[in-house]
């Protein structure tokens, strides 16, 4: 379980407050993925780092009971300079894992041949996105954090493998994804959220989010005032 009480977040920008997160509260049990719409430019990687405890709030309370995964994308755990194996040994001891699996599930999942002896610094985007979905299927967790949405990697083999591994995890895990996009949503979460200049607005379903999310970003009327 994840709870956040009345949490407040913003930035500095220079000439004025940025504000992230206004009084928010909301909570995430084991069993129920949620999914956070939010445009572009609203706070979406912020609010997940706060979630895995990367950020701290300016008010409010985050409460963690459960075994939170890193960020999807979120490589503050590496170093660019050794290989992928080096990488995934040291992931591994780190979190009391067996390295000799840790970096052979890293090594099958992310196919990426004599790659994986080189320095992660000489990654393609792709290539490092993949690393790290890799790396974090390869750990046990409670929640699953994912900042929008599946790893940006051209490889179709590969978001193959890593959807369906994620799919089965979720049989027993559950997943936090925040996205711009309601169709990545779709496949993942039972419930939702919209958040907009702030304001997270919680909703039962992902499509009564949607509703919210269609009428702030594209002007159309909610279904109950058209």
């Amino acid at each position: 379980m994840i709870e956040f009480r009345n949490v407040s977040k913003s930035f500095w920008t220079g000439s004025q407050r940025k504000v992230i997160l206004d009084r928010a509260s909301f909570r995430v049990d084991i069993g129920t993925s949620l999914g956070i719409l939010a445009p572009n430019g609203t706070g979406k990687t912020t609010l997940i780092n706060m979630i895995a405890g990367l950020e701290k709030p300016d008010e409010g309370e985050i409460i963690r009971d459960s075994k939170t995964s890193f960020p999807l994308g979120f490589m503050g755990g590496v170093v660019s300079r050794v290989s992928a194996v080096e990488n995934s040994r040291y992931i591994a001891r780190l979190y009391g894992l067996d390295p000799d699996y840790v970096e052979s599930f890293c090594r099958w999942l992310c196919d990426l041949g004599e790659y994986f002896e080189q320095p992660l610094g000489t990654y393609s985007s792709g290539m490092r996105a993949r690393f790290s979905f890799a790396l974090m299927l390869a750990l046990d967790f409670d929640i699953y954090l994912v900042d929008e949405g599946m790893p940006g990697s051209t490889d179709a083999a590969f978001n193959k493998r890593a959807g369906a591994l994620l799919q089965e995890k979720l049989r027993t895990t559950t997943l936090v994804i925040v996205s711009h996009s309601p169709r990545i949503l779709e496949q993942f979460v039972q419930k939702a959220g919209v958040l907009m200049n702030g304001k997270l607005h919680m909703f039962d379903s992902l499509e009564e989010a949607k509703q919210l999310y269609d009428y702030e970003t594209k002007g159309q009327a909610f279904p109950h005032q058209a």
